[in-house]
């Protein structure tokens, strides 16, 4: 969570209209520490944390799931210079392009927009976005095809006399 002078102060550098988000102060869209709404009556709901940090940089470029990356190198501590807009708001890291995910974890300096061998067709890469299914009914289950070493015990009664 930004300090409140940081977030003044990248509100009056960027300005409140070039917010992309509503949720941009702790005061605007307070929240739990869950990520649940606080109650906008209570004193603590006003002071709630939120999910968010306010940053201010440069728009990158856009990727074709419509998400927005941007870089402020001058403000920002080591490593968290980079970060991304989703375009939804229920948001997964599977949303991003591959070479966008390569660049926003720092594994290449320029980004694949700038990038020429990054421009190439890649017959690899999928022209839809296909959701992540860890811990749902449609998440994939190897089938087991080896024999167990162990079975299990399955008592047997004499018969009766």
């Amino acid at each position: 969570m930004s300090t409140i002078t940081r977030t003044l102060g990248y509100l009056r550098r960027i300005g409140l209209k070039a917010c992309s988000h509503p949720c941009t102060l702790a005061l605007f869209c307070p929240t739990t520490g869950l990520g649940q709404p606080a109650n906008p009556r209570s004193f603590l709901g006003i002071l709630a944390p939120t999910q968010r940090d306010t940053k201010a940089g440069t728009l990158i470029g856009v990727d074709k799931f419509g998400n927005k990356f941007y870089e402020n190198m001058e403000e920002e501590l080591p490593l968290r210079t980079r970060w991304v807009d989703y375009k939804k708001h229920d948001y997964d890291a599977a949303q991003i392009e591959p070479l966008w995910h390569l660049w926003i974890s720092y594994g290449i300096d320029t980004p694949p927009n700038q990038d020429p061998i990054a421009q190439t067709n890649r017959t690899w890469a999928s022209s839809k976005h296909i959701p992540n299914y860890t811990a749902t009914r449609g998440a994939y289950k190897p089938y087991n095809t080896t024999k167990p070493k162990i079975s299990a015990w399955i008592p047997e009664v004499a018969p009766r006399q």
